[in-house]
C-alpha cells in the first residue's frame, strides 16, 4: 500500500489499524472507513491462511478452507491474490443455495467456490498497470477459470467489471507474506454476458391453434352428464371414479398449423380460473381416440389413455398452464388431429377450475408452435469429452465441446441428463435437466464440471438447438475421472 494516500488515491474502502509488532493482531474489519495517512501499510507480516485464522470477521473462511483442505495453497508460499468473503457473504451463499451450514455444502463444490476465489498472480491496485479505470484485466484463477479485477472512477476495486455480475470489493491491497487479499462482501462468480435464450431467429414465426371440441367429464352419480357447454374444464382426482372426480379433454387439428416450415417447439397453454396451487402434480396425457363430440362426450363413453403423460407440472397461482409436448410432436408420424386429457395427482383431492374455450373472459386453450425454416444446419466441431482428477474440477471450453452453424449466442444447449459422480456448475447454480447455456458459455469457460469423487467415469446429456430451427438431437459429452 502507498504512503501517500491523498496524492495516489489508494483504493480502500475499509480502514486496518496496525499497531506496533502486533500489527497483525489487531486488524479488525471495520463497518465504516477513514483514509489512513502516511506511515501505515497493508503489510499484514503473516500469511492470508494465519491473517484469516486470526480474525473472526472470516471465521466461516477459515472453516471453509479446513473443510475443502486448501491450507497449503493459503498458506504456501506461491504468491497468489486471495479474494476472501465475510462471514456475511457465506451467509448469504448457504441461505441462496438452501444450506443449513457449510458442513452441508459438498465439499467438491466448495473447494470449487474457493479455488475461483484464488487469483493465480499479485495483483494490487497500486500497480501501475492497474491504475487506470474501468480497465478490467483478466486473471487465471486456480479454478481455471477467468476473473476480471479493476477500479471505478471513485476508486472502488471491482470484481468481473462488464459481465453479467460484478462485485465491489470491500477492503482492498492488505498484503501477506504470500501475495494479496482483497475482502468482498459476497461470493463471487464468473459469468459471461447474458442473453435472451428465448429470442427468435427473425425467420422464426409462431402459430396457434384451438380445441375444436373441450369438455370434462365427471365420474360417480354424474357418468352419464355431458358438460360440452360449461365455460369450465374441472379436474379433480379424489377415488379415481367417484362423485368429485373429473378429467378434462380438448381435440385439436394439427393441419390448422397455416405457417410453412418446421415446427420446432410446441407448447399446451390453458387459462388458470382456479387452482388449490398445492404444487400437486397435472398431468398431461395422449389418448388415441379422435371421434368423440363435444355434447356427446361424458364420463361413460370417454376414452383412457394408453400410456403415461407426455407432460407434467406442478401447480402453482399462475394465470395459464403451459406444457411442453414438443418431444410427444416429433414422435408422432404425421399432424393431423390428437386428444389431450388432463388428469390430477391420484388421490391429491385438488380442484383446478380451468378456461374452456366457452369461458367469457379467459383465453381459450390454445397450442402454440415455433416454426422456423429449417433452412441452417448445426455441425460438430469437437465433442471430445475430458479428464478430470477425482474430486476435481475443470473449467470447459471449446476444446472440449463446439457445435457450428450459428454465432455462439445463438447456439442454445439444453441438459437433458445430469451427471451421476458429479455437477455441472454455471455461475453459482448447479445446472438441472432442462436448464440451458449457450455456446458461447462454454467458450469463455462460463461452465465447470465438478467431480463428487466417485466413479471412473461419468457423462452429460445434452442437445442443442440454434434460433433459426436447427437442432441435433441428445448427444453424450463423457467425461473420464482419474
Amino acid at each position: 500500500m502507498m504512503k501517500n494516500i491523498k496524492s495516489n488515491k489508494i483504493i480502500t474502502s475499509l480502514a486496518i489499524s496496525l499497531v506496533g509488532v502486533s500489527m497483525f493482531f489487531s486488524c479488525v474489519i471495520q463497518d465504516n472507513f477513514d483514509y489512513q495517512e502516511s506511515g501505515v501499510t497493508g503489510e499484514l507480516g503473516v500469511s492470508a491462511l494465519e491473517f484469516f485464522q486470526t480474525n473472526d470477521s472470516f471465521s466461516m473462511l477459515r472453516n471453509a478452507i479446513e473443510l475443502t483442505g486448501l491450507e497449503a495453497v493459503y498458506g504456501g508460499g506461491e504468491i497468489r491474490t486471495f479474494i476472501a468473503p465475510t462471514n456475511a457473504a457465506f451467509n448469504a451463499y448457504l441461505q441462496s443455495n438452501g444450506y443449513g451450514s457449510l458442513s452441508e455444502v459438498p465439499v467438491p463444490i466448495l473447494r470449487n467456490v474457493l479455488r475461483y476465489h484464488i487469483v493465480k498472480a499479485r495483483v494490487i491496485f497500486t500497480d501501475p498497470e492497474l491504475f487506470e479505470s474501468n480497465r478490467p484485466l483478466p486473471y487465471e484463477t486456480e479454478s481455471g477459470q477467468t476473473m476480471f479485477l479493476s477500479h471505478n472512477a471513485n476508486f472502488i476495486g471491482l470484481i468481473n467489471q462488464n459481465t453479467s455480475r460484478q462485485w465491489e470489493i470491500a477492503t482492498s491491497n492488505l498484503e501477506p507474506t504470500n501475495g494479496v487479499i482483497h475482502v468482498v462482501n459476497a461470493i463471487v462468480f464468473f459469468s459471461a454476458q447474458s442473453v435472451n435464450l428465448d429470442a427468435l431467429d427473425p425467420s422464426v414465426k409462431t402459430d396457434t391453434i384451438f380445441p375444436i371440441y373441450d369438455a370434462f367429464v365427471n365420474g360417480g352419480s354424474f357418468a352419464g352428464t355431458n358438460y360440452g357447454t360449461n365455460p369450465l374444464l374441472r379436474v379433480k382426482n379424489v377415488t379415481g371414479a367417484g362423485d368429485f372426480d373429473r378429467r378434462a379433454y380438448l381435440l385439436f387439428d394439427l393441419n390448422e398449423f397455416q405457417s410453412e416450415g418446421v415446427i420446432t417447439d410446441l407448447r399446451f397453454q390453458i387459462g388458470v380460473v382456479f387452482t388449490h396451487a398445492r404444487n400437486d402434480l397435472l398431468d398431461l396425457y395422449n389418448v388415441n381416440d379422435t371421434t368423440w363430440t363435444e355434447m356427446g362426450l361424458n364420463w361413460n363413453n370417454a376414452t383412457m389413455p394408453d400410456d403415461g403423460p407426455i407432460a407434467s407440472l406442478r401447480t402453482t397461482r399462475i394465470p395459464a398452464f403451459n406444457y411442453d409436448i414438443t418431444e410427444f410432436f416429433e414422435t408422432r408420424e404425421s399432424r393431423g388431429k390428437i386428444t389431450l386429457m388432463l388428469d390430477g395427482e391420484a388421490t391429491k383431492d385438488e380442484t383446478n377450475d380451468l378456461a374452456s374455450k366457452e369461458h367469457p373472459t379467459f383465453p381459450p386453450p390454445m397450442l402454440i408452435a415455433t416454426i422456423a425454416t429449417g433452412n441452417s444446419v448445426l455441425e460438430f466441431v469437437t465433442n471430445a469429452g475430458f479428464s478430470v482428477e477425482r474430486g476435481g474440477s475443470i473449467a470447459w471450453d471449446n476444446s472440449i465441446l463446439e457445435i457450428s452453424g450459428a454465432g455462439a449466442n445463438d447456439i442454445i444447449y439444453t441438459v437433458e441428463e445430469v451427471p451421476e459422480n458429479g455437477w455441472i456448475v454455471s455461475g453459482a447454480s448447479i445446472l438441472q435437466v432442462g436448464n440451458r447455456f449457450t455456446q458461447n458459455d462454454i467458450n469463455v469457460m462460463n461452465l465447470s464440471y465438478v467431480n463428487d469423487g466417485n466413479g471412473a467415469t461419468d457423462k452429460i446429456v445434452l442437445s442443442a438447438r440454434d434460433r433459426a430451427g436447427a437442432r441435433l438431437d441428445a448427444f453424450e459429452v463423457m467425461i473420464s475421472i482419474q
